[in-house]
């Protein structure tokens, strides 16, 4: 038995839930009984006092609530935690069209986007192979996958401006560089997980369609996750006249849906920052169930320790 964010080993002991329930309804009919009677005899209410109908109440509550927890922690829940991946290949995929060097994100577009993939990269696994392929009117890999991730700064650091924008480029080359991942000798025949992360402000200008090349990555189970990076007020001079590079969404975003990714947007480099760790989160880290067994024996416990209280409170004040 699932529900959200949690699930149990032995869903079939939750059909003890039915007993809290059915003394719940018990209490229900007696407390029902006895507002038909005049609220018990004048003798109780003269013994009594005012509060002794409301701790008696909460008493009652905490003992069915700490029952019903009893009952989940017997079916032995497991809630979803992020767990780390053991290995994974990321291929950084960065635009170096020359629309890059558009200064509305401070110092330029390109500048900013070095520091935020180096910021990324360092969130990562150690054992992660990262791969560095730049894209303009065509696309290069400039790195290789490898866990010398510093090598891979160093190749950030040596990126420059090019002219054109060739997305479906750089999808395809990303998805070559994949295949140069180094097998694991503990699992050869089990591949990591891969997934590419581009960054880019334009839309296609050049090579091949980016939607036929998000497809191809859907059908080799690599998400893409897309970055579109400026604002629409961004714009270079080319040969002295201003023109306007305004970021592209729509391509960007298709490209992610296309691929089972998902596409993401930033106008500054701390958005940028912002962005990429949350990317990290979501391919550095893999959903596994954990036994909470123990986290509700002790809601039982200290439940039945406020019933107990109320319980004894109520005789306290009997002769």
């Amino acid at each position: 038995m699932i529900i959200p964010l949690l699930s149990f080993m032995n869903p079939g002991r939750l059909w003890w839930l039915l007993v809290p329930g059915a003394l719940a309804a018990f209490y229900l009919v007696l407390l029902a009984r006895n507002r038909a009677a005049g609220r018990g005899s004048s003798l109780l209410r003269a013994i009594l006092p005012k509060d002794a109908n409301l701790k008696r109440h909460l008493s009652v509550v905490a003992s069915l609530l700490s029952l019903a927890s009893l009952v989940v922690a017997y079916a032995r829940p497991q809630a979803l935690v992020n767990v780390p991946r053991d290995r994974a290949t990321i291929v950084v995929a960065i635009d170096v069209s020359r629309s890059m060097m558009a200064t509305d994100v401070s110092p330029t577009r390109l500048s900013a986007a070095k520091q935020g993939a180096k910021q990324f990269i360092a969130t990562l696994p150690d054992t992660f192979n990262v791969a560095l392929v730049s894209f303009a009117a065509t696309a290069e890999i400039k790195m290789p996958p490898t866990t010398d991730h510093s090598a891979v700064d160093r190749a950030i650091d040596a990126l420059s401006l090019q002219p054109s924008t060739a997305i479906g480029e750089g999808i395809y080359t990303s998805l070559q560089a994949l295949t140069l991942a180094p097998e694991d000798p503990k699992h050869p025949d089990d591949p990591a997980p891969g997934a590419i992360v581009l960054l880019s402000d334009g839309a296609t200008n050049m090579g091949r369609d980016s939607a036929g090349a998000a497809e191809q990555a859907r059908k080799q189970n690599v998400p893409i996750y897309t970055i579109a990076y400026g604002t629409p007020g961004g714009y270079v001079y080319e040969n002295g006249v201003r023109q306007s590079v305004a970021v592209d969404h729509a391509e960007l975003a298709n490209v992610a849906r296309l691929s089972g990714g998902k596409p993401y947007s930033a106008d500054s480099l701390n958005k940028l920052q912002s962005v990429y760790q949350t990317i990290s989160q979501q391919i550095g880290y893999t959903k596994q169930g954990h036994e909470i067994t123990d986290r509700y024996a002790g809601i039982a416990l200290v439940l039945a320790l406020l019933a107990g209280v109320g319980v004894i409170s109520l005789a306290a004040r009997w002769p």
